[in-house]
This record gives C-alpha cells, structure tokens and sequence, in this order.
C-alpha cells in the first residue's frame, strides 16, 4: 500500500473511530444508566426464542452488555489496543445486525432497545442504523490488523481498568439503587394528578367510564392478545408479557400514560383513588412477599409508621396473584391494603425489585430501591 492510500486510510478510519467511539458511548451509557429496562428487554429476547431459562441471568447479562458497549466505545474514543476492540465490535455488529433484521421481519419486536428509553428505533431504523456503522468497524479492523491483540502498554492498562471501573460500577450502582437519569414517564416530577384533571377539565369521560385495553405478549408464542381489566389472566406472569395498555375512544393523549398505571384487587379498580388524593401517597411495591429481605422490611415498617404520622395513604401494590382483599405487614408493622399490579407495569415505574414510590398530591415525589430508603429509623 502506498503512503497516500495508509493516510487516507489512517483519515478515514478516524473518523470512523470517532462515529463509532460516539455511538457506543452513548448507547451503552444510556443503557446502564438503567440496567433494569435493558433486561426488560433482554427478557423479551428470552422469551421470543423459547429460552426462558437464561432469564434468572437477565440483569447480570444486562449490565455486562451495556457496560462492555460503553467501555469499547471509550477505548475506541481514547485509541486504547483499537485492534483488540475492533474484533469485538466487530463480532457483536455482525450479530446484533442479524438480530434486528430478524426482529425487522420475522421476530415480533416492537422496539430493539439498542438506545434504551432514551431514543425508541423501529427494527428497520436500527438494522439500517448498523448497515451504516458494520462498514466503519470493518474499516477500523482493517486499518490495525497487522496490531498485536493482547499487548498492553502500562497506560492502556491503566484506561482499561479504569473504564471496566465506570462502565460496570454503574451499571452496579444503578442496579443497587436506582437509574441516574429516568427516560420513561413514571420520573420524579410527572403530575399524574393533574393530566387526569385535565381530562375531566376537557370535558373528557371519568376513568372508570374509559374501556382500558390491555394487551399482552404470549411468552412462548410471541403472538399479542388484548385483556379487560376484568379479565385476570393476564396475571399469568410466566406466561404472559406486557406490551402497552390502551384507552379507547380517548380524548386527551396524556390519557395513554396514565392508562398505563392500573391498581386493582377483588373489590375492583383503585387506581383513580390512589392518583387523585391529596396530600402525600405510600405506594410500597413488592416483587414476592416470601422474598423480601429482613433489612427491606424493616425499612418498609419505618415508612408505614411515618405514613401514620403523617395521616397519609399507604398501599401495598405487587404483581403476586391476590385472590381476596389483602393487608400485609412489614417486620410487625400495621397491616397496609395490598393491590395488583402488573409486573413489567411495576418495573417500569420502580426499576427494582422492591421499594418505594411518593406521590404528592398525584405528583410522583421520590422514588427508593428499597435498599436506598434512607429517611426512616
């Protein structure tokens, strides 16, 4: 190869360094910022193909994911043994461009996830997105193919550790407690009490009066199937997956986001009493009652004599099929009204297992891992 044909190689293959550094960068940071909605989708993944088994590793899987995508892109960014890293760029986008264009035509996904919540891409949109990026990797394979693979430099070392460091201490430290930045609806700050005055406000039907649909993915088949609220099968966890909740004949667009947010028990749906009431809002979501940690219920019992104290509302909302009207109590706590929920519903909202979300006068307040509620004794 000539001089002029290594520097214009050596020009192109840096600026597809620095597309690629960029990409990666971003898709993995707003990834592991929220490890939990990653293996939502991972999960989804699982199920489509028939191996439910690996769910279990779901997060760990999700974290490593994120937190390796991150660390290529900032090793590629800061050009730290690029011919190491291009191999493994260049194995995982020709797999994930498989992927997506088995999602674009024949695997039922609606969104791919490759940017988490941050930025929602169609199947199409993200296959196209890494027809565009393969050739750049390739490139920058090409150019540092004659490289040495596993030869470090002590200061390529030292950038390795430290970005192994902040790719998977966050990924860690968002999983243990809660994602730094919130791209989904249920954040801190959303008013759900005022988009359902505005509803009303506009003339709009009361939500009880709204027809909610429900739909739901068959976990084995992939097929959608649309729910009543009344119609429980939907509970069936390990069966089914859900997908949106729709309002029909709504009038208001903020109609959909509140929809999706639906407590209920044998006495019917609950979900406008909790949202519209003044003041503060307890809301303790719990995963598996057998499976809450002592030192979780402990602070679960804090929150409800707090809750006493303050003369607010505390309920109890997990996806744990409830046959009857249920009271449960944390570490010999006073009894809290427990209400269905669905699970993915639930996840979204809390990104965790257990914990705790305050809503203010319908306005969501604070949201706690319940490993990080940190204001009771």
């Amino acid at each position: 190869m000539s001089n002029k044909s290594r520097k214009i190689l050596k020009r192109i293959s840096n600026i597809c360094c620095l597309i690629v550094g960029i990409s990666f960068v971003f898709a993995g940071f707003v990834k592991v910022v929220d490890p939990w909605g990653t293996a939502l989708k991972v999960n989804e993944y699982l199920s489509i193909y028939g191996l439910e088994w690996l769910s279990p590793a779901a997060m760990i899987f999700s974290i490593w994911l994120c937190g390796a995508e991150m660390m290529m892109g900032l090793m590629l960014l800061f050009r730290v043994r690029i011919r190491l890293v291009s191999i493994f760029a260049l194995v995982s986008m020709s797999f994930f461009t498989i992927l997506t264009f088995l999602s674009a035509t024949w695997i039922p996904v609606e969104d791919c996830g490759c940017f988490g919540e941050a930025l929602r891409l169609t199947p199409w949109e993200t296959f196209f997105k890494n027809l565009v990026l393969l050739p750049m990797v390739i490139v920058i394979w090409y150019r540092y193919r004659p490289d040495k693979i596993l030869v470090f430099k002590p200061v390529e070392l030292m950038l390795t550790c430290l970005f192994f460091s902040i790719a998977m201490g966050l990924g860690a430290y968002c999983y243990y407690h809660k994602p730094l930045i919130d791209f989904l609806p249920y954040k801190e700050g959303a008013n759900l009490y005022e988009m359902i005055q505005a509803q009303h406000d506009t003339g709009g039907e009361e939500m009880e009066e709204e027809e909610y649909v429900l739909i739901y993915r068959n976990r084995r088949t992939g097929k959608l199937r649309e729910f009543s609220l009344e119609d429980k099968e939907w509970q069936n966890e390990s069966k089914w997956e859900w997908v949106e909740t729709r309002v029909d004949n709504e009038t208001s667009p903020v109609q959909t986001l509140v929809s999706e947010f639906s407590i209920s028990d044998a006495e019917g749906n609950a979900t406008e009493d909790v949202l519209t009431r003044k003041g503060k809002v307890y809301m303790i979501c719990i995963t598996k009652f057998d499976d809450v940690p002592r030192s979780c219920a402990k602070r679960l019992r804090g929150v409800v004599e707090l809750a006493k104290s303050e003369d607010a509302l505390v309920v109890c909302l997990t996806p744990q099929p409830l046959k009857y009207v249920t009271w449960q109590r944390f570490d010999e706590s006073e009894p809290v009204r427990c209400y269905n929920i669905d699970a993915t519903v639930m996840k979204t909202m809390l990104r965790a297992e257990n914990g705790l979300v305050v809503l203010s006068d319908g306005v969501i307040e604070h949201k706690y891992n319940c490993r990080s509620i940190d204001f009771v004794e």
